[in-house]
């Protein structure tokens, strides 16, 4: 190996590790605030990038019916709970309408949308409004009544949830696989290095990212209450915090972050149906790494999985995913030894 071929293989493992921070943030994320270990992590990574590969043909995603669907067994379950609790009709309307309202809308915009083959960064803007929207309702449909379970039966859950979304990712999109266009055509020539302007986006909006999530957990009233949320539930809950609402919130920015590094990974490599499942597989590592707790571990984490996964590509191409997944056996190991017993107060 020379200089040349190590510059390649670092630019493509710090441009891949880059998506797994955000994956791995994500789990941290989800983790943190709901004791949910989120398996179909990747699966928000798949529809977001086979969502714009079905705009660019002028068709309206299945995702949107998808959408539709489980919006409106949301808001049945949302009118039922409040008439439950109230029986007062009107309030139980209400509820339920208030569940429906933006998905209907997303639905609604992207149906029209979708045969007048808009410009690629507008559809690019509606597939993650399509695939962000599924968070809330994913949390509502498969966690909310269960958000006091065990770990373990969460876990059971997000495997479930996994198959689920999988099963209707190959219903929707079929068994083809998609390649998106680039967001920017743009080649730089440094030496023997070759940095495409694809390349610049990936990394620069991973960056962003994280400094928006830092700057919203660290500076907004609305973040500071995740954190609450995330250290103490119960404490929270106490304070007036709404456990629910904090999970729906969760899950719709894991689903945000999901939908945009689909996009960023769309023009880097054809997507298939169950591709979502190694990429999330691969930030989950990130997030152990990171303890599922620690934000800046889980991006370190990040950076040295795609690093890892490109350097053993080029050693052992056949089995570099077995060497990024056997990274995480010393990690647990570790911590299992190391851990001891930690309950939640």
């Amino acid at each position: 190996m020379d200089f040349s071929i190590a510059s390649i293989l670092l630019l493509d493992g710090i441009t891949n590790g880059a998506v797994y921070a955000l994956l791995g943030l994500a789990t941290v994320l989800v983790f943190s605030v709901t004791r949910v270990i989120f398996i179909p992590q990747g699966e928000f990574v798949a529809y977001g990038a086979l969502t714009l590969a079905i705009f660019q043909t002028g068709k309206v995603p299945g995702t949107v019916w998808l959408l539709l669907i489980m919006a409106v067994l949301a808001a049945l379950m949302d009118a039922r709970l409040s008439w439950q609790h109230t029986g007062d009709a009107k309030r139980a309307l209400k509820a339920g309408l208030s569940a429906l309202a933006a998905p209907l809308v997303v639905s609604l915009l992207s149906i029209w949308a979708a045969p007048h083959q808009l410009p690629l960064l507008v559809q690019a803007l509606l597939t993650v409004a399509i695939v962000t929207a599924f968070g809330p309702l994913v949390y509502r449909l498969a966690y909310q009544s269960l958000a006091d379970a065990s770990s373990l039966v969460l876990l059971i859950v997000s495997v479930g949830v996994h198959f689920a979304m999988t099963g209707l990712g190959l219903l929707f999109f079929g068994a083809e696989g998609f390649r998106n266009p680039s967001f920017w055509d743009e080649r730089l020539n440094l030496g023997p290095l070759a940095i495409t302007g694809q390349a610049i986006i990936i990394v620069l909006t991973s960056l962003a990212m994280i400094v928006l999530l830092w700057q919203f957990f660290n500076r907004t009233l609305y973040g500071k209450a995740l954190q609450a949320t995330a250290v103490n539930r119960l404490g929270a809950r106490l304070m007036g915090i709404s456990t629910h609402g904090a999970g729906q919130a969760t899950f719709a920015m894991a689903a945000l972050i999901g939908a945009l590094s689909g996009l960023l990974i769309g023009p880097t490599t054809t997507v298939f149906y169950d591709s979502g499942f190694l990429i999330g597989l691969k930030g989950f590592v990130a997030a152990v790494m990171g303890g599922l707790h620690s934000y800046p571990l889980a991006a370190l984490g990040a950076l040295f999985v795609g690093l890892v996964e490109s350097f053993g590509s080029f050693w052992a191409s056949a089995f570099k995913e077995v060497i990024v997944f056997t990274l995480v056996l010393p990690i647990l190991l570790w911590r299992s030894v190391a851990g001891g017993n930690e309950e939640e107060h």
